[in-house]
């Protein structure tokens, strides 16, 4: 076990980390919402039938791929490393490859 302080990111880096947060969260939250929009009022928008998917079916992958693709962005900004997975919404408290705390140390 190492008895050295934890290593934090710059205050730029932990700028890079929050903006990924905030696009990662915001288009959560519109994808949702279509989500249940679309799916809810499908067959009142004339985008599904019973036996059909129709053009619901493209519209939600195109609601999805994008949830995939900004997860797999993330990077660690110290060592450029994939977090990929590792995040859900939020960046994880620490990269697993170098180990470093996933934002800026406090100045209080």
């Amino acid at each position: 076990m190492s008895t050295s302080s934890p290593h934090y990111l710059t205050a730029e880096q932990d700028q890079q980390v929050r903006r990924w947060e905030r696009w990662n969260r915001r288009y959560f939250i519109f994808a949702f919402v279509a989500l249940v929009i679309l799916l809810v009022f499908s067959s009142q928008l004339g985008l599904s039938s019973g036996q059909d998917w129709g053009a619901l079916g493209p519209l939600l992958v195109l609601l999805i791929v994008p949830i995939i693709v900004l997860q797999l962005r993330l990077r660690c900004p110290a060592c450029d490393h994939r977090i990929g997975w590792q995040a859900k919404l939020q960046a994880p408290d620490q990269c697993r490859h170098c180990g470093i705390v996933l934002r800026a140390r406090q100045s209080r």
